[in-house]
């Protein structure tokens, strides 16, 4: 098969090549080679989308780590600027903000949402931003500028717009407004429930240990108006004890822990309590802790419906509003 014969820009670049010399050829290849292992090591946008604040849209992102970013050339288009790439003048400072007469109104603790964020987008490209908390500090730059009259002409139809930007960030946080617009917040409260439950359901059963107060079961038999002890088996209890024990204990000791608990139990090849799941240094000082509190309203409530308020009252449960049926089944 013969080689394909290179047409347009195509017979430029070889021509070039074949003038390189064999150690500048190796030289290039070192220095892509660079190039590709510093694009591995930035951190990649996982969430990307637009915010639009007035008439202005911005490029945002967040990235892998967590971190909230705004498309540096995005604001450069927001400040009514032409963006001019990369260049910097050795400040460290996004380019809009490398004017001289700014520099005594960027003070140091703003560094770190000043600082621009070499980062991957969701599409491959490499590209630059800063944290989201940094655009209203640029504004704010901006702004104070302009009152100790230090501003160009040039530079006030930017503070212009800077104050149109802060009266938006005035009607909504601009880290949820990034977070609405690439979808984030759904697989924040994702990441946030997973830590949850990792703190409180623990990987192997826990020893057993005598969790449940005495006075727990004897207040439940006695709303229930149930002898106490039980005569004949003492270690006896009513099936539906357990139904409400899911209701007042698991399904309020944090969200979704008590499906999480089920699931555990039911992988494990030696059957458990569901309290045994829990881990040593959350889920039983929790579980210790929520319990002492629904022993006393028992002891306060006079009946089974008295109890189902209060219980619902002080220790409501995780995205539920619908109340349990708490009377014995007929």
């Amino acid at each position: 098969m013969s080689e394909k014969t290179p047409t347009g820009k195509a017979i430029g670049a070889k021509a070039r090549a074949e003038k390189l010399t064999p150690e500048r050829r190796s030289e290039i290849a070192r220095e892509a080679a660079a190039a590709k292992k510093r694009l591995a090591a930035m951190p990649r946008a996982t969430h990307a989308s637009q915010i639009k604040i007035g008439e202005v849209e911005i490029p945002c992102y967040v990235l892998d780590d967590g971190r909230r970013v705004l498309s540096t050339r995005g604001i450069m288009g927001a400040l009514g600027r032409t963006w001019r790439g990369r260049k910097y003048s050795g400040t460290e400072l996004p380019v809009f903000l490398e004017a001289k007469n700014l520099l005594p109104f960027v003070i140091n603790d703003l560094d770190p949402v000043l600082t621009p964020v070499e980062f991957v987008t969701d599409a491959g490209s490499k590209a630059e931003g800063i944290p989201a908390e940094g655009l209203p500090a640029v504004c704010d730059i901006y702004l104070q500028a302009r009152q100790s009259d230090k501003l160009t002409a040039a530079q006030l139809p930017i503070a212009q717009q800077c104050e149109l930007l802060v009266r938006g960030f005035a009607r909504v946080g601009i880290i949820a407004l990034v977070d609405e617009a690439t979808g984030y917040q759904k697989d924040r409260a994702k990441d946030a429930l997973a830590k949850i439950l990792e703190a409180f359901v623990a990987k192997e059963i826990q020893p057993y240990l005598k969790t449940f107060p005495a006075d727990y079961y004897e207040n439940l038999f006695r709303l229930y108006q149930l002898p106490y002890p039980p005569e004949g088996n003492k270690s006896w209890r009513p099936a539906f004890f357990g139904h409400i024990t899911n209701d007042v204990v698991y399904s309020r000791l944090a969200p979704e822990l008590l499906p999480e608990l089920k699931k555990a139990s039911s992988k494990a090849e030696k059957k458990a309590k569901l309290h045994q799941w829990l881990t040593q240094d959350a889920g039983h000082p929790k579980l210790r802790e929520h319990l002492s509190s629904v022993v006393t309203i028992m002891k306060l409530s006079k009946s089974p419906d008295e109890f189902k308020r209060n219980v619902n009252a002080i220790h409501p449960k995780f995205g539920d509003t619908k109340d349990l049926d708490f009377n014995a089944p007929e």
